[in-house]
């Protein structure tokens, strides 16, 4: 049977290294962060963290304790949600549940329609875009010379491609692109009272105007459908079940925002890791076929795009030598998974021929893995071919603006400029 005393010492140890509830630890240093992840992880169990007023989680740290629960869903659910704090539940009313927050036949039944959806010949018109989207950025960057790299380059390859792929008249996008920014600014930052008080809030409301419109197109596509994605969901007949407007405009947000934002952020993050690594960028260039696909999955793992996902605990079990309870909160830190000496020789290193590299970055396994990771490889593979092989070199120009985030490694901006001869 447990003890409070050492719930206290893991505490006491939580706190010590930085406490993982507070606001300032995320504004920290990204290596002072991972230092504090590498002493929880030595103590070798779950780590209790306090929340406040009674409440908190507990942390897992290792690889393989985040990769055992996640492929436990009927243990550790991600209803009723998987960020930190949880959704309100007028929030899920009003917009509905989320697929990254359902469990069971729920969210089978959401996926299957999902998964169906994305037919063969879909996802080959995808890959092509991808290719011919990434050509064109490129080209408008060495055209107009821009010096910031999220804004020119990063947040448009993934905007684009998602785009065209549901077939997003070209009127919507650039309302669009500014409501993925609204919705997504806030999640994980500490926010001052008026912020926190502002109801439903500006995030709330660029979500609810997204919504709206996505439902808009698909209830056009459905008396008119087309070869894009809305019409294939708003029209799918998988056991009866095709999308409806709520689930429509449910699955557009967490692909505009889940998709855009990880895909946005691990490009700028890679731009940074080969400026400051210039053995690893010449060694990428010097063979760009063989070597980028680990380059680009060592990208993933050295900046986890998302910091960690929620889960309650469903069924009593047995984790990293300790018994979890029902109604338990679980958080799942991949940003420590993916630094985990056990799995990962010298893990601070970025190493673009790491291998195996079984980083976590798309979630740990089981039903919830990332959907979108095969298109997201393919997007970092085509840009960064793109960027590397041109005549006109890049390169990151100082750090990158983090958020302070405790929810995804999310940059700002990211200076950048021109190694050409001549342009320096």
């Amino acid at each position: 049977m447990e003890v409070p005393v050492q719930r206290n010492a893991e505490a006491g140890a939580a706190a010590e290294c930085g406490e993982l509830a507070d606001p300032a630890f995320w504004r920290q240093p990204p290596q002072a962060r991972l230092d504090a992840f590498a002493r929880l992880r030595a103590l070798g169990s779950p780590v209790y963290v306090p929340e406040g007023r009674g409440r908190g989680h507990w942390a897992l740290l290792r690889h393989a304790d985040v990769q055992e629960a996640s492929r436990l869903p009927k243990v550790f659910a991600s209803a009723p949600g998987v960020t930190t704090p949880e959704p309100a539940r007028w929030v899920r009313a009003l917009f509905g549940d989320s697929m990254v927050n359902l469990d069971g036949a729920d969210h089978a039944r959401l996926r299957k329609v999902v998964q169906r959806a994305f037919t063969p010949r879909l996802l080959a018109a995808a890959e092509a875009d991808v290719h011919a989207v990434a050509a064109r950025i490129v080209d408008d960057v060495l055209a107009e010379r821009p010096d910031e790299f999220v804004s020119a380059v990063s947040s448009r390859l993934p905007l684009e491609v998602i785009c065209n792929m549901m077939g997003i008249p070209e009127r919507y996008r650039p309302e669009i692109a500014d409501r993925v920014n609204h919705a997504s600014e806030n999640i994980g930052v500490e926010r001052g009272l008026a912020s926190r008080l502002r109801m439903p809030g500006r995030g709330l409301r660029a979500l609810a105007r997204m919504q709206r419109m996505v439902a808009a197109i698909g209830r056009e596509r459905r008396r008119n459908p087309g070869d894009d994605l809305i019409s294939a969901l708003v029209c799918a007949n998988v056991d009866g079940q095709a999308l409806g407007a709520r689930q429509l405009g449910a699955f557009f947000s967490l692909l505009m925002v889940a998709g855009v934002e990880t895909t946005r952020n691990a490009i700028t993050h890679g731009l940074s890791l080969l400026t400051d690594h210039p053995g690893q960028r010449d060694l990428l260039l010097g063979d760009f076929e063989a070597y980028a696909d680990g380059a680009v999955d060592e990208m993933i793992r050295h900046s986890t795009p998302i910091i960690q996902f929620r889960r309650t605990v469903a069924a009593e079990h047995e984790l990293g030598g300790r018994l979890f309870r029902p109604g338990e909160k679980v958080v799942l830190y991949y940003a420590s998974a993916n630094r985990d000496e056990a799995v990962f020789p010298d893990p601070d290193a970025f190493d673009i021929t790491r291998s195996p590299n079984p980083h976590l970055g798309f979630g740990g396994g089981g039903p919830h893995f990332c959907l979108g990771a095969h298109l997201a490889r393919v997007e970092m593979k085509a840009l960064f071919r793109e960027l590397l092989t041109r005549p006109v070199g890049l390169r990151a120009v100082g750090l990158p603006d983090l958020a302070g985030s405790n929810f995804d490694n999310r940059v700002r901006s990211l200076r950048f400029a021109f190694d050409a001869p001549g342009d320096a």
